[in-house]
């Protein structure tokens, strides 16, 4: 019921648009996820906030910067515990640390907004385990399905996707 749920808000927060896009990756695609515009809503980010709070045990909440950030601030907020965040590069000035947040000997969940092969995903977790922290999962709010699944569970990761792309379409088609 959840996951129907989310599925029909982030299609009414146009989460996904058809067309042809260019990923990041330079791959082609025929639409586009964009989970970062549809968080903009409030009504949305709680849903996922609420959800990922209540399904997932961990000490600290940690995004990779951009996408991740809003998540876990909302996720952080709605389970009472900290956050952290993880820079997508290190600062050559100031304090350089990629993570922002006290991780060491803490039990870390990392949430993303999309993951397609989960590049993103494993730099976080690396990033996290470098500074100390124990990381075995990652919450997706849209799987993309394109391999990221496998790709984690190679380094010991489990993915834990809210939604796939695959749900999305069906939703599209059905509303």
């Amino acid at each position: 019921m959840v996951k129907n749920n989310l599925a029909d808000m982030l299609v009414t927060y146009k989460a996904i648009e058809f067309g042809d896009f260019t990923l990041a990756s330079g791959a082609k695609s025929t639409y586009y996820i964009d989970v970062k515009t549809a968080v903009t809503n409030p009504d949305l980010l709680s849903a996922i906030a609420t959800t990922v709070a209540g399904s997932q045990e961990f000490d600290v909440i940690a995004g990779v910067a951009v996408g991740g950030i809003s998540l876990a601030v909302a996720t952080s907020l709605t389970a009472k515990k900290p956050y952290a965040i993880i820079r997508s590069s290190e600062k050559g000035h100031g304090k350089k640390d990629v993570v922002i947040g006290h991780v060491r000997g803490r039990r870390v969940l990392l949430i993303e907004d999309v993951t397609t092969s989960g590049g993103s995903s494993l730099y976080g977790i690396e990033a996290l385990r470098a500074a100390g922290a124990t990381v075995d999962c990652v919450v997706t709010v849209v799987d993309r399905e394109q391999g990221a699944t496998a790709m984690l569970e190679g380094h010991g990761i489990r993915l834990v996707p809210l939604v796939t792309v695959s749900e999305l379409k069906k939703r599209v088609r059905t509303l």
